[in-house]
Formats: structure tokens, C-alpha cells, sequence
């Protein structure tokens, strides 16, 4: 049987906020470890039904940046949702849903711009 390791390090300041996130995929065929400005990882724990989370961030990540990376997550987490069940109903439902997300934000975005 194979095996792979992902390993992601993180260095934080003094207050434990993230300064920076690395991570590095044994199967990958890159070479150096990839920086990240934020992550996401999700378990699943069969025998309590929970999810268990770690969600990390670091100071340069923006705004912006942090609504674009939802966006995308959430998209993502639409098609993996429809590989595994074929609920492609509830797949148009999560997607429409990241889009309005999305729309609303740049909304937002747009207002707090124009009252600087």
C-alpha cells in the first residue's frame, strides 16, 4: 500500500497569530516548500459525526483576498459534494449560493470604497 504526507508549517508571532503558512505534499513535484496567506483543513470524525477544523490565517491576507478564497472554496466544495453523492441539485443550490455570497461582497466592498 502507498502512502503520502502533507506537511504545512506554520510560524506565529509572540500572540500566536499566524506570520506565515508553508506546505509541502510528498507526491507533489515540486520541489520547495508553497507559501500560503490562509488555510483550510476539515476531518471528519466518523465515530462522533463532527468535523473537526483548523482554519489559519496570516496578517498580509486581505480582505479581498479572504472573500476570494471562500468563493473558491465554496465552489470547490460544491463539485467534491457532487462527485460523491450526484445531488446535482443541491450542487446549483451551493454554487448559487457562493456567487450571491460573492455579488454581496463586492457590494459591500464597493460601498465602504466610495464612503473613503
Amino acid at each position: 500500500m502507498a502512502s503520502s504526507s502533507i506537511i504545512i508549517d506554520v510560524n506565529t508571532d509572540d500572540k500566536r497569530v499566524p506570520d506565515a503558512i508553508s506546505w509541502k505534499a510528498t507526491d507533489s513535484t515540486m520541489e520547495n516548500a508553497q507559501k500560503a496567506k490562509a488555510m483550510m483543513l476539515a476531518f471528519w470524525d466518523g465515530a462522533e459525526k463532527t468535523a473537526l477544523r483548523i482554519d489559519l490565517w496570516t496578517k498580509e491576507m486581505m480582505v479581498d483576498e479572504m472573500a476570494d478564497f471562500f468563493y473558491q472554496t465554496l465552489m470547490t466544495m460544491a463539485d467534491t459534494y457532487g462527485r460523491a453523492t450526484q445531488h446535482q441539485e443541491l450542487v446549483v443550490d451551493m454554487k448559487n449560493f457562493a456567487k450571491e455570497f460573492y455579488e454581496k461582497f463586492r457590494e459591500k466592498q464597493l460601498k465602504e470604497n466610495k464612503a473613503s
